[in-house]
């Protein structure tokens, strides 16, 4: 066995993860002239920002960070997003759903619905502002039937569209880098991490994040299975009952479309406890417009979604 062969079975199933992570950020720094990384403050892009800062510290990082903030976000998450952009030093984009309103180029039925899928349009609008070539982004393979069917590095045509059938092959690590004026490349670095993966790097890491992704009191209701958070943007209707449960978020996004699951999980050990016997992936378990249709998801994809 060669020193290389005996060093990589050194490694833990944790360090592989990091190695071919930060060896994917480096590839798409020295492949692309214009990428970014999305950094919308939660978990997994907060993982994929540790990751950038071990590839490329102590040089700034070679792309800025980009956010598309659909409006109705959690407070927390916002004030975490700035605050890590800050302490790093690093230029922060955040392109606004509410923009694209303005312009136009998104109109809602009413001022509450879910602006989830609306990204798509705003994303699309900041690439071409922008003239980004790649985006990183923090989705993982487990998180939702389309998200398994992505490759690492995923083409999108001139349209920001994405073709399932029309994936380019990735073996022994060799990644097609190439595109045509107008096209973009996503990247997902965490592609083969899985929920349990990133909360044991949080705590070896000892990374802070979000106040919301460990166990909290707040008043909910309940949509079936689904326990909603009752907001100034989604308050409770005449008829619903109000709880007060100690709950926390899997995932964040839309306020509308994001909820919370019963928990009492105050620390990555126990949440980690916890995932080991969840039935649901975090989207399927918590995302009000994944629920809706087991196609919604990739349909959104093909049309510029994350």
């Amino acid at each position: 066995m060669t020193v290389t062969a005996k060093a990589a079975s050194a490694l833990s199933h944790l360090d592989r993860l990091e190695s071919e992570a930060i060896h994917i950020l480096r590839e798409v720094a020295a492949a692309f002239d214009r990428p970014a990384l999305l950094f919308s403050g939660g978990k997994d892009s907060a993982v994929l920002l540790r990751l950038a800062e071990k590839a490329f510290r102590p040089e700034p990082l070679p792309f800025p960070l980009l956010h598309v903030d659909t409006g109705h976000n959690f407070p927390e998450v916002i004030a975490f997003r700035d605050q890590r952009a800050a302490e790093l030093g690093e230029r922060l984009i955040v392109a606004k759903v509410e923009d694209s309103i303005a312009r136009g180029t998104v109109r809602l039925r009413k001022e509450t619905d879910s602006r989830n899928a609306a990204q798509a349009v705003t994303l699309l609008e900041a690439i071409a502002e922008h003239q980004f070539d790649a985006l990183l982004g923090g989705a993982r393979r487990d998180e939702e039937k389309a998200r398994a069917k992505e490759r690492i590095f995923s083409h999108r045509d001139e349209f920001g569209q994405w073709n399932p059938k029309a994936q380019r092959p990735e073996l022994w690590s060799l990644y097609n880098t190439r595109l045509h004026p107008g096209e973009n490349m996503r990247v997902f670095p965490l592609s083969n991490w899985t929920e349990r993966d990133i909360w044991t790097y949080i705590h070896r890491e000892r990374m802070a994040l979000p106040s919301l992704y460990y166990a909290h009191e707040r008043e909910i209701v309940r949509r079936g299975e689904l326990l909603m958070p009752v907001t100034e943007i989604t308050p409770a209707g005449e008829n619903d009952s109000v709880e007060r449960v100690s709950v926390r978020f899997r995932t964040v996004g839309d306020i509308t479309c994001t909820a919370p699951v019963a928990s009492v999980a105050r620390n990555p050990l126990q949440i980690i406890a916890e995932t080991e016997f969840a039935d649901l992936s975090e989207r399927g378990a918590t995302r009000m417009d994944d629920q809706a249709s087991e196609a919604s998801m990739e349909r959104r994809k093909k049309e510029g979604y994350f």
